[in-house]
């Protein structure tokens, strides 16, 4: 005959409050609440009895003790701790770095707590953005672009925190989301100097005095309009040698004759500070154009010993002469020549001017067997 075993819940600990034995032949335990909420409580304990002789009179028992965890759900949105926050950065705050964290609560856990941040309907949102960190669930905030004190003082972002895995058993609770308002405050920073110009294209005729006018550069203070500012050329500068720079109007002049056939372009590089704050550095690149005067002579490009061979016929071009001139022609070099009046005239020879760039020396008569031309 098989024997038969009643099983019960004993004891006044949690075991009569949550579970049931409907069943009590079985042993099957089932809840004896709805809707058990984890986030109330996640771990129970309860004592199981069993008895044999179907419980009856004179029959033994027995019980053990079984540790209940319940297991979690998504049934709770993000909630920010407040509704409101402050956030204080300094305008030279670095493009891609950090500048400050916010978090929402989220009582699941696991993935059911996981939080994806974003950025809605902000005027800030092209100029701020928000990642997650995985690990502490923080929305980390950072700049797009660098902040400008003088330009604008003040953002107001709304950060939305969602959470990233919803379970749609719950959607009847509402969205899974929620909202903060951030205010960020930016600060001011002393700035060096800022130029009118990335670079500056000056130019200057060759062989003008010392002391002539080039051009002029000009910086401001960005954080007041009214602070004056030093203009200057490092020491090391090589440009120094042909070039100064006045300290309080940016004008720069030469220092000495300059030489387009020697250097035509100086590259020299000029610096401003702020004068009540020196070490506070900018630097501009200035590229000075050496304009062309005529004051080289032209130069015959070939020094040769010419041979006239006995067969020549009169006319015939024995020699094409050219010249060249270290000038710089915009339209090109434009030559005349002539055999120079000081020397004596050589009959047999003609030179005819090209009108151009060059001449054709030619024979005038039929040359003895050796006839030679220097």
């Amino acid at each position: 005959m098989k024997e038969t075993h009643l099983y019960g819940v004993k004891g006044k600990c949690d075991s009569k409050t949550i579970i049931s034995l409907r069943f009590p032949l079985t042993g099957i335990i089932r809840t004896a609440l709805a809707d058990m909420d984890r986030e109330a409580r996640e771990h129970y304990m309860v004592v199981i009895q069993a008895k044999d002789m179907a419980g009856q009179v004179g029959g033994l028992s027995g019980s053990t003790t079984i540790n209940i965890t319940l297991t979690d759900v998504n049934d709770n949105p993000p909630q920010f701790p407040q509704k409101n926050y402050q956030l204080y950065v300094p305008e030279s705050a670095q493009v891609g770095k950090p500048v400050g964290k916010i978090k929402a609560n989220d009582e699941d856990l696991g993935v059911n707590a996981d939080i994806k941040y974003s950025i809605i309907n902000s005027e800030g949102a092209n100029t701020f953005s928000i990642s997650t960190d995985r690990d502490t669930r923080e929305g980390i905030l950072s700049l797009k672009k660098l902040l400008n004190y003088e330009r604008k003082k003040t953002y107001t972002l709304h950060i939305e925190g969602t959470n990233t895995h919803v379970d749609p058993r719950f959607s009847f609770l509402g969205s899974f989301k929620d909202t903060a308002t951030l205010k960020i405050t930016v600060g001011d920073v002393d700035e060096a100097p800022v130029f009118s110009m990335d670079y500056y294209i000056m130019d200057v005729y060759e062989n003008t005095p010392r002391g002539t006018e080039v051009g002029a550069v000009t910086a401001r203070d960005p954080d007041s309009r009214n602070s004056p500012v030093r203009y200057f050329m490092d020491s090391e500068e090589e440009g120094k040698r042909y070039f100064r720079i006045d300290e309080s109007t940016g004008v720069v002049r030469t220092t000495q004759p300059l030489d387009r056939e020697e250097m035509p372009w100086h590259n020299i590089t000029v610096m401003a500070s702020e004068v009540d704050n020196p070490s506070l550095l900018s630097h501009v690149p200035v590229n000075v154009q050496v304009l062309d005067v005529n004051d080289n002579p032209p130069e015959i490009a070939t020094d040769e010993e010419v041979i006239v061979c006995e067969s020549s016929r009169p006319g015939q071009v024995i020699q094409t002469v050219t010249a060249v001139d270290k000038d710089d022609f915009a339209n090109g070099q434009r030559f005349s020549f002539a055999l120079p009046s000081q020397l004596p005239v050589n009959p047999n020879f003609t030179l005819k001017d090209n009108e151009g760039g060059g001449s054709a020396l030619s024979s005038s008569l039929t040359p003895p067997r050796s006839n030679k031309l220097r």
